[in-house]
C-alpha cells in the first residue's frame, strides 16, 4: 500500500498523487503545473496504462489539467468525479486544449521563419474530447466499492461548486487504512458555497496549504465595501477592472453586484454597466445558472425559492467576440469589467490593463490568490510600470486587494479542520502551497501535536508501514532569462548589439519630419507587439 506524490510537492500547482492498493493504481487528481511551478509538463511521470482509475477532486486545471495528455498517451482507465465537476471540466479542458493548440501554432510561426523543428501542442481539442467522454459521475455522501480493497466517498470541499474531499478506504494483506485526501478547501462564508465538510476520522490525510502562512482579511462586508468603490470610481468617472478566475470566482462576483443593484448601493451610477469578458467565463456561468440542486448552500436557496436569478441582473453583459471586448475600452463610460484571467498572465484582462492602468480615475481589484512572479502579483506589490504589449505602462490607477474574497481556507481553518480528526492521523502530508509554506504550516501541525511533513517531488510513501520508501527530489527552479543570463547565447548577444544600434538610430533621427518619426515609431511599436 503506497502513496507516491507527482505533483504539487512543495508547489501551489499540479496537484497528482498516486495510491497503490492490490495491484491498482489510483491518481488522485492529474492537472497541469503553471507559473513558477512548472518544470515539464510535457512528460508524464509514469506510464499512462499503469494508471487504472482517476479520482478528480474539482475542474480546476491545477487539478484536471492534463487529464487530456493522460489519455492522449494511452489510458484507458474509469475517470471519476461530481456531476457538476464533470460539466465544469467539459468547458475548462475544452479552453484549455484551445490554448495548447494556439501556443504551439504561435510557437510554430516564429520558429519557421528560424528553420526550427515544429512542435506538437501538449493536447489537442480531439484529446480534450476524449478525456471528457470517459467522465463517470457520483454525488457526495455516495460510498462505493471503487476496486477490490478500496471504498471511496466524496464530500464537498466548499471551495468551488462540485469540489469534493476524497475518502479512501483501502485494504492490502489485512491492513485498513483510510486515507483523506483535502483537495482545495474552501473559505467560511462564502457566498452560494457550502463550508467545507469535516471528516472525523482518517489514518492519513493529504492536506492543501495554499494559505497555510497567512489569514485572510475580509472586509465588514463584500457587498457594502465594493459599492463604495464603485462609487468612488464611478464619481471621478473611472472604470473597475477586476482581474478574475473564470470559473467560481466570476460568478462570486456576480452574485455581489446582483445585491448591489438590487439594493441599489451604488448612488453615483445607479444603472452601471457590468462587462463579463471571457468566453470561458461565460460558458461557466451557464452551468452555473442550470441545476444546482445539492450544491447550493442556504442563502443561495433562499434566493432562488425568492424568484431571482442568482447571478443575473439588469446592466449585465457577456461579450464573446474579440470585436466586443475591444470596443469595451472605446467606451467611455464608467463600467466594471471582469476578466480572465486572475492573475493577468494572459487573456483579455492584459489589454483592459493597458488601457486603464495609467488612468488615475480607474481601479484595479484583485479578488484572488496571486502567484509568486505573476503580473498580479507584481501589481499588488507596488510595481510603478509595467510592461504590456511593448509598452512601458505607468501604473496610476488604485490597487485594491479584497483579501477575504478568497475561494481557498486560510492558515486558521486549515488548522481547525485538520484538527477535527479524532484521534490523530498517523501522518499528515502537506501539500499544494509555496515550498517555504508547506514546510512552515507542517512546523505548525508538529508543533501541535499532528505528526506531519511537506513530502518532496516523488517521494514514496508506505502507508501500511507508516515509513517512508524512497525520498523524493528537489524539482529544479525553471530557469528564466535573467536566472540563466550568466553565459548568454549567441544569439541573445547578437539581440543586445541591434538594440544598441536601434537606439543610435533613434538618436539619429532627431530633426525628422514629424511625418517620418511617427511611422518610425509605429514601425517600432509593431515588432515590440509581435514579440511581446
Amino acid at each position: 500500500m503506497k502513496l507516491t506524490f507527482f505533483g504539487a510537492a512543495h508547489a501551489v500547482t499540479g496537484s497528482c498523487h498516486c495510491l497503490e492498493v492490490n495491484g491498482k493504481k489510483i491518481l488522485i487528481d492529474c492537472g497541469l503545473e503553471q507559473g513558477k511551478d512548472e518544470h515539464d509538463d510535457n512528460a508524464l511521470d509514469f506510464a499512462p496504462n499503469y494508471i487504472d482509475y482517476v479520482l478528480v477532486t474539482h475542474a480546476h486545471i491545477d487539478h484536471s489539467g492534463r487529464l487530456p495528455l493522460l489519455v492522449k498517451e494511452g489510458f484507458n482507465g474509469r475517470i471519476l468525479t461530481t456531476g457538476l465537476t464533470a460539466q465544469l471540466m467539459s468547458v475548462m479542458l475544452r479552453d484549455s486544449a484551445h490554448i495548447q493548440e494556439g501556443d504551439a501554432n504561435w510557437h510554430n510561426q516564429k520558429g519557421k521563419r528560424a528553420g526550427l523543428p515544429p512542435v506538437e501542442p501538449l493536447y489537442t481539442l480531439m484529446d480534450a474530447e476524449e478525456a471528457i467522454h470517459m467522465l463517470e459521475t457520483v454525488e457526495y455522501g455516495w460510498r462505493f466499492d471503487l476496486c477490490e480493497g478500496v471504498q471511496v466517498r466524496f464530500n464537498d470541499a466548499g471551495h468551488l461548486l462540485g469540489s469534493s474531499i476524497l475518502e479512501l478506504w483501502a485494504t492490502e494483506d489485512g491492513v485498513t487504512r483510510k486515507i483523506v485526501f483535502s483537495g482545495d478547501l474552501g473559505n467560511e462564508a462564502q457566498p452560494i458555497i457550502r463550508d467545507p465538510s469535516f471528516v472525523d476520522t482518517a489514518d492519513y490525510v493529504v492536506m492543501e496549504s495554499t494559505y497555510g502562512d497567512r489569514n485572510h482579511e475580509p472586509p465588514e462586508s463584500y457587498t457594502g465595501a465594493l459599492a463604495a468603490l464603485i462609487d468612488e470610481v464611478f464619481s471621478k468617472g473611472g472604470n473597475i477592472i477586476i482581474p478574475s478566475f473564470a470559473v467560481g470566482r466570476t460568478q462570486e462576483l456576480l452574485y455581489y453586484l446582483r445585491e448591489i443593484k438590487r439594493d441599489g448601493l451604488v448612488q453615483s451610477l445607479p444603472s452601471f454597466k457590468v462587462y463579463v469578458d471571457s468566453p470561458l467565463a461565460t460558458e461557466a456561468t451557464k452551468i452555473y445558472s442550470g441545476n444546482l440542486k445539492g450544491y447550493l448552500d442556504d442563502d443561495a436557496i433562499a434566493v432562488i425559492q425568492g424568484g431571482e436569478n442568482l447571478f443575473t441582473f439588469p446592466g449585465l453583459t457577456l461579450t464573446q467576440s474579440t470585436e466586443e471586448s475591444r470596443a469595451l475600452n472605446d467606451d467611455k463610460t464608467p463600467k466594471i469589467i471582469i476578466s480572465a484571467s486572475g492573475m493577468c498572465d494572459a487573456g483579455r484582462i492584459r489589454h483592459h490593463l493597458k488601457h486603464n492602468l495609467w488612468r488615475p480615475e480607474c481601479a484595479v481589484v484583485f479578488v484572488g490568490y496571486q502567484g509568486e512572479g505573476t503580473l498580479g502579483r507584481h501589481l499588488l506589490e507596488g510595481a510603478r510600470h509595467v510592461k504590456l504589449f511593448g509598452e512601458d505602462i505607468s501604473v496610476r490607477a488604485k490597487i485594491v486587494n479584497f483579501k477575504g474574497l478568497s475561494s481557498h481556507a486560510d492558515r486558521d481553518h486549515l488548522l481547525e479542520w485538520v484538527e477535527h480528526f479524532s484521534p490523530t492521523p498517523k501522518q499528515v502530508f502537506v501539500v499544494h502551497g509555496d515550498s517555504e509554506v508547506t514546510e512552515l504550516f507542517a512546523h505548525d501541525l508538529n508543533q501541535r501535536g499532528i505528526p506531519a511533513h511537506a513530502p518532496l517531488y516523488e517521494e514514496v510513501y508506505d502507508l501500511a508501514t507508516n515509513c517512508m520508501l524512497a525520498k523524493g527530489v528537489v524539482l529544479e527552479v525553471k530557469k528564466t532569462l535573467a536566472g540563466s543570463a550568466a553565459v548568454p547565447s549567441a544569439a541573445y548577444l547578437r539581440l543586445q548589439d541591434v538594440s544598441r544600434d536601434l537606439a543610435d538610430l533613434v538618436n539619429r533621427s532627431r530633426g525628422r519630419s514629424n511625418k517620418d518619426l511617427a511611422k518610425l515609431a509605429e514601425q517600432i511599436k509593431q515588432v515590440m507587439e509581435k514579440w511581446e
